[in-house]
């Protein structure tokens, strides 16, 4: 496996900027919210099919520079009479849109990032085929940046910003951890993810990927499990193997020899037990002479996550973090001959404290710019002709100029780096 190629500089091109986002979710609205104050553009085009969610974000943000429009992912014929004329198109819908709205972006002629993928492009990576696609995109002169958000997204970032110090890369370890900083004093509590609860199910039922002797293999859900010891407030943490994306991209763009990459998030019980009961199965099963899917049932229950953006205000953007949520990269690898490993963490949110929160939500009219953040940073990047043409992970870019895009964005991304030597006295 061959390390990242350098980038070849182009001319930066400075006009102002078309961008369509797809999908009016979680995170449709805090990435308005961010481009809406952006200067360098001048048109957001906010594509949903649910018209009324994607006027409510539009209303909020009251900003001449955003519209709305209808569109079904489903259908490459709505996604391509939306994405007329942009530059590039951002994907915050499901990953089993993903390949409509590739497909329109090219037809368009429009650059495209997303924050999660899945097949075909996920088994093409495995079985180290050929990404058609990302042929297409790199002889149309454009890119395709996939699974840009903050895991994956800023974690790659931050891989290749360690695994550039190395020589040789053995092991690239991912591990999140989780710890509440306030006890609710709910005795009984639900399961309430974060994210796009369709998604987060997947990741807890799908068989993690983990590269190990050079190699994809398998694992089963909730295996690999360890107690870990996080950086002060989190502490000792139980965390086990888990479907992500890092693992798959790591090994093929890195290289450097690397035998091991691995992603390992909190055991949630809650959720371990409705997949250890069959609730994310999508088989139907009779229940009193109706046929239903016991997925379908739980996913109807879970509170959807976009509520947050349009709940925040001054007044909440004021309190604390109620958790602290941490990405920790360990990586071992060779110096000059020498054994090295870095340790790297940050938190997940990007924030530390009220401060932070109160400072975020004044730039940017929300507070929830983890995944927001890096995928507005990563479309810059490919419409200003800093990244690779076609299909590329987020750790094909240069890690120093998407960190500085960030903060060029409006936020720094502060970290902490350790590096532990092995040292022999003859």
């Amino acid at each position: 496996m061959e390390p990242p190629k350098p980038i070849v500089r182009k001319e930066e091109d400075t006009t102002l900027k078309k961008i369509l986002i797809i999908g009016a979710g979680a995170q449709g609205g805090p990435c308005a919210s961010i481009l809406t104050r952006d200067k360098d553009v001048s048109e957001i085009i906010l594509a949903d099919l649910n018209l009324e969610l994607a006027n409510r974000i539009k209303d909020r943000l009251k900003s001449d520079k955003i519209s709305v429009v209808q569109v079904d992912a489903a259908k490459i014929e709505d996604i391509e009479r939306a994405a007329r004329g942009v530059d590039i198109v951002i994907n915050l819908t499901l990953c089993r849109f993903n390949e409509n709205i590739m497909k329109a972006a090219l037809r368009c002629k429009a650059h495209y990032v997303d924050s999660a993928f899945a097949d075909p492009i996920w088994t093409q990576f495995l079985e180290n085929q050929p990404i058609e696609i990302g042929n297409q995109y790199k002889n149309a002169g454009l890119t395709a940046l996939v699974g840009c958000g903050g895991a994956p997204g800023l974690v790659n970032v931050m891989a290749r910003y360690i695994c550039d110090k190395l020589d040789v890369v053995d092991e690239i370890h991912i591990k999140v951890g989780d710890r509440l900083l306030e006890e609710s004093g709910e005795v009984i509590k639900i399961w309430e993810p974060k994210w796009c609860p369709e998604i987060a199910l997947g990741d807890y039922v799908d068989d993690p990927i983990v590269f190990e002797d050079g190699e994809y293999k398998k694992h089963p859900p909730f295996s690999g499990i360890e107690q870990y010891d996080f950086p002060a407030p989190v502490g000792r943490v139980l965390i086990g193997y888990h479907s992500h994306e890092e693992p798959v991209t790591l090994p093929r763009f890195i290289g450097k020899g690397v035998k091991y990459v691995g992603f390992k998030y909190p055991i949630d019980p809650i959720a371990a037990a409705f997949v250890k009961m069959g609730f994310a199965s999508a088989d139907n099963l009779e229940v009193k002479g109706v046929s239903v899917a016991p997925r379908d049932v739980l996913l109807k229950l879970v509170h959807p996550p976009v509520d947050t953006f349009f709940t925040e205000n001054e007044h909440t953007s004021n309190q604390p973090p109620k958790s602290a949520h941490p990405y920790l990269l360990e990586i071992k690898g060779q110096k000059s001959g020498e054994s090295q490993t870095y340790k790297i963490w940050w938190p997940s949110s990007l924030v530390t404290d009220a401060r932070d929160r109160r400072e975020i939500y004044n730039k940017f009219g929300t507070t929830n710019i983890a995944v927001a953040l890096p995928i507005v940073a990563g479309a810059k990047i490919c419409m200003e002709g800093k990244a690779e043409r076609g299909l590329i992970a987020p750790e094909c870019i240069d890690p120093m100029e998407f960190l500085k895009e960030m903060a060029n964005t409006g936020w720094s991304v502060k970290f902490h780096e350790m590096l532990y030597r092995e040292v022999s006295v003859q």
